[in-house]
Parts: structure tokens; sequence; C-alpha cells
């Protein structure tokens, strides 16, 4: 092996290591060791994609060279090169799997032959072969990194959760692809599961985030509840940015509260899986809850134990 390949192993182990602070488990230890790789190569997807969009790559420069992406990270819009180069190597990964053209309508983005590149895109061949998954999910969520790079702020809470459709809801839809049970009924139940899960996070991240010059709380909501964006920088939150996460927190516990049914909808190691998920969302939420929403003085992380405990009645219970 190749010091640039053993390189390359170590940037993506890097990655998958990031699913152990995920509100939720990525790939349970329940699951059998195909489906845990299945997860585990779709989240390593996910999280490079973010972390090319955000900045928070180990080794861009790397990346760059390895996808062949002129320029570097001080150069405007490097980010954006870096994520049309992460799209041509998930044409690699298709027409590696498929043999054929992955692009819709018969659109490729310019990818050249050849086996995918990086090897956290590599990990995907198998799956692809495997499963009924289309690139349809994978390039929305590169979409929604490509958004970041543009939008910073989101006037109504409608335009964030069209957002979400690219940044949250196409995970969903693959797990429900890689078990073979997406149906248009459970795609729904899911999507407001994963815009929920979304919109947690954008909570617990609202210091995070607008470091990176970005909020995802709705332009018109900080209006309603008379916060400014200087309130959001504090190092506590005021009485007005406390009602607004209070706010938006209640709006992800209806969209939970929406898409629990899923769980009931599915048996076995799927439902386990399912309910670990959902639960995740409540106890973030409940941890959001538990320092009075006051997200700027402390991080809301959530409980394990209370984790468990809530997957656990939602599997019993199914929704």
């Amino acid at each position: 092996m190749s010091d640039s390949t053993k390189s390359d192993n170590q940037t993506a182990a890097v990655t998958l290591d990031k699913a152990d602070l995920e509100n939720f488990p990525v790939a349970p230890g329940f699951l059998p060791a195909a489906w845990r790789g299945d997860l585990m190569a779709v989240y390593g997807f996910a999280r490079l994609v973010d972390d090319a969009g955000d900045g928070d790559l180990a080794d861009p420069a790397a990346v760059a060279r390895l996808l062949d992406v002129p320029g570097g990270p001080g150069d405007e819009g490097f980010r954006l090169a870096l994520l049309d180069g992460l799209e041509r190597d998930l044409d690699r990964v298709f027409a590696t799997a498929l043999g054929d053209d992955p692009a819709p309508h018969g659109t490729v983005l310019g990818s050249d032959p050849g086996e995918p590149r990086h090897p956290l895109l590599r990990r995907l061949v198998p799956l692809v072969e495997r499963h009924a998954v289309t690139p349809e999910p994978f390039r929305r969520l590169i979409e929604a990194n490509r958004v970041d790079q543009t939008t910073a702020r989101y006037a109504t809470y409608a335009d964030l959760r069209h957002y979400c459709t690219l940044s949250a809801d196409p995970v969903g839809r693959l797990v429900l692809a890689l078990a073979g049970r997406a149906t248009p009924e459970r795609i729904e139940l899911s999507d407001a599961i994963c815009t929920a899960l979304q919109i947690v996070e954008h909570l617990q991240d609202v210091a995070e985030d607008l470091e990176r010059g970005r909020i995802y709380l709705p332009q018109e909501d900080l209006a309603v509840f008379g916060v400014t964006e200087d309130d959001l920088a504090a190092d506590t939150a005021s009485r007005g940015v406390r009602q607004l996460i209070a706010w938006e927190a209640s709006r992800a516990r209806t969209l939970l509260d929406r898409g629990a049914p899923l769980v009931g909808t599915v048996h076995g190691r799927l439902r386990l899986l399912l309910a670990g998920f959902t639960a995740g969302g409540y106890a973030a939420l409940d941890a959001v809850e538990a320092v009075r929403f006051d997200v700027l003085a402390h991080r809301a992380k959530p409980d394990k134990r209370r984790l468990a405990g809530r997957a656990a009645a939602l599997f019993a219970k199914g929704r």
C-alpha cells in the first residue's frame, strides 16, 4: 500500500469516526455486518460532503489532488469546486457499479472513465450493486452544500423546510431503499423525521453556525420574537432567544410526532433502527429543553440512557 493510499484511508477513518458525535446511532451493533457497512458508507459520503462544504476536511488539499480539483483552500470558489469533484466521483460510482450512464436524462457531469477515486466513494460501489438506489439522494446532499456556499439566511420556515429536502430527507430515503422498504407513505413519514432531526441539529449548533456566517433560524421568526443577530452572538441567550428556540423546538417535535408512526410500519431490526433514529431526535429536544433553551451557553447533547429508553418505547408502541 502506497503512502498516499494510507493517508487517504486514514483521512476516511477520521471522517467515519464523527459518527460517534451524532444524536442517534448511525450503524448500531444489532444490525448485520453487511447492513452496518452500507449505513456507514452512506454516512461517510454525507459526512465527507458536509465537511467539504463547511471547510472541515482534515486535508482539503489532498482531497483536491485526489479528485483533480484545481486551486487550494484559500481560493475563492474552492469549496464549490470540491463539491463538483465529489459529484464527478459519484458519477464514477454508478458507472462502475452499473456499467452505464448514471446521470438523469443522459446528462453526465463531465466525469471521466474509471473507478471512483476517493476511498469513501469507493465504499458506495458494492452498495449500489446490491440495492435499488439512484444517484438522486446523493446528488441532493451535494446540492445542499452548494446552497450553503451561497445562502446564509432563510427568510421563512418554508424556505428552511425546502433546504431540509436537500440536506436531510435524502438520508432517510436511502435507509428505506437499503432495507427494500421504500413506499410513498413511508417516504413521507421519513421526510418528516429527517427534517425534524435537521432542525434540532440547527438548534444545537446556533453558535457554531453563526461563526460560519450562517443562521438557520427563519428570519421571520427572529422578527416575531424581537431577536437580532447580535443576540445570537451573545454568550447566553436572552429571553427572546430562548422563546425563539422553544418555538422552533416545538415545530421539530410536531414533525417527529408526525413521522414517528413510520416505526410501526416495519418489523425486526429495521423497526429498532428507525426507533433509534427517531428517539435521537426526541432526546436531543429534551436536552435543549433541559438547558432551558439557552443553547448559546450550553451544548445540548442527548442523554444516552434517555435515548435508549425512548427508543425502546417507540419500538414497543410503533410510534
